[in-house]
């Protein structure tokens, strides 16, 4: 017990743990008692600890993003666009606060689908069963009626079809960059892909033969079997704007092949200069989705001397916060 005293004044008398302590931030919390923007809370709750703290410093790298003028990528899981974050996303494109877009086709066909349907709001412990029975999807919480795929047959059949026209005409196959850009023009205005469309900004998609999509996309090639997507296309194009890019940042919804697309891309410039990752998986299992920004720079898909970040949490919590830091 002598040993475990002096010990314990030796690290409490100490000048230069002192000096340390002085040089921290110390912890703090919310001032509820005050009215404050959802800028000031993101500034505050940094100093809260464990995911607000990593909440409060993603908002200053994205905001180091916009200041530097970095070219601002923003990936995402279909399943973000089955939630309400698809709205956030249309506002992001509407008002040019990101420069590219990289998804999977699911983002794609939903973001068409609730142009013209909107999805519907259940809950997590509904009876699966019988929402067969009744010919409805679940999606977590999230309700899609069988008969929002049948919408989608009617509109990307004809599409497809005027795609086929213009391969004929120009001797190429379209890219996947091309069919969301002309697919934009066929959707509402409260779609993302419709302000991507009117504002220039490319949406990627690496997977175009995933989802509903794909398989209508398969159904019209039957019968056409000349009609073909040119899925390495968009590699050139996308390579062109991440080395034309002085600055490159990420904001990273989730894991797969829009993060994976995202990162390794930039591998060309040698890494992103700012990222901010938000994930639910751990990274015990070696995934995409659990990988930190740390295992990135291994790889050169981060600069060693880059800003990031990891928020655990849920995106639809964390990106409804943190989208004001873009805004503002």
């Amino acid at each position: 017990m002598e040993k475990l005293r002096l010990l314990f004044l030796c690290f409490h008398n100490n000048p230069l743990m002192a000096m340390k302590e002085n040089s921290v931030d110390k912890v703090r919390g919310l001032d509820i008692s005050k009215d404050i923007t959802i800028a000031e809370f993101l500034k505050s709750v940094k100093h809260t600890g464990f995911q607000a703290t990593n909440l409060g410093k993603a908002a200053e790298i994205v905001e180091k993003m916009k200041r530097d003028k970095a070219t601002i990528f923003l990936a995402f899981t279909s399943n973000m666009v089955s939630s309400g974050l698809r709205d956030v996303f249309a506002y992001l494109a509407k008002n040019k606060l990101i420069d590219v877009i990289i998804t999977s086709v699911g983002s794609v066909e939903e973001d068409l689908i609730k142009s013209q349907k909107p999805f519907l709001l259940g809950s997590f412990d509904m009876n699966d069963i019988e929402l067969h029975k009744e010919g409805v999807n679940r999606i977590g919480n999230v309700l899609v009626p069988n008969d929002r795929y049948e919408h989608l047959e009617k509109v990307l059949q004809p599409f497809f079809a005027k795609m086929h026209d213009k391969q004929k005409k120009t001797g190429k196959m379209v890219s996947p960059s091309e069919l969301i850009r002309e697919l934009g023009v066929l959707a509402g205005e409260d779609s993302f892909i419709y302000w991507a469309s009117k504002n220039g900004i490319p949406v990627f998609c690496p997977a175009i033969t995933d989802g509903a999509f794909g398989l209508q996309a398969f159904f019209y090639k039957q019968d056409h079997k000349d009609f073909g997507i040119d899925v390495t296309a968009d590699m050139q194009r996308l390579a062109e704007i991440v080395l034309q890019s002085k600055k490159a940042g990420a904001i990273i919804l989730g894991g797969g092949v829009a993060k994976h697309h995202t990162i390794g891309v930039n591998i060309l410039r040698d890494g992103l200069d700012y990222a901010v990752y938000v994930t639910t998986a751990g990274e015990g299992d070696g995934s995409v989705a659990g990988a930190r920004p740390r295992e990135a720079k291994s790889w050169s898909k981060l600069k060693e001397e880059s800003h990031s970040v990891c928020v655990e949490g849920d995106a639809t919590i964390v990106f409804s916060l943190l989208a004001f830091a873009l805004k503002d």
